[in-house]
């Protein structure tokens, strides 16, 4: 992998989180802690995604795709996460 495909990973997962902070509101962690979470999912997703994705071979909408995904499923978790452990204290 080469440092452009992360690049691209951590925006397309910064975008993806801030997509999946407006889409479920509750989840939202902000704009800020959107693009943060969004965008180590985004590595994640990119890295473990973009292979599925592609095949052997990963191109640049792979790690866009992979990276977007991973992003809104990191986001929302931890946003979910992080809003029920506000609720218990």
């Amino acid at each position: 992998m080469d440092f452009t495909s992360l690049i691209v990973q951590l925006i397309a997962g910064a975008v993806g989180g801030n997509a999946g902070g407006a889409a479920v509101k509750n989840a939202s962690l902000g704009p800020i802690g959107n693009s943060i979470a969004g965008a180590l999912g985004g590595l994640g997703g990119g890295s473990l995604l973009g292979p599925l994705i592609a095949g052997a071979d990963p191109s640049m909408l792979s790690n866009l795709v992979g990276g977007g995904v991973g992003g809104i499923i990191l986001q929302v978790v931890a946003g979910f996460i992080k809003n029920s452990m506000n609720k218990t204290a």
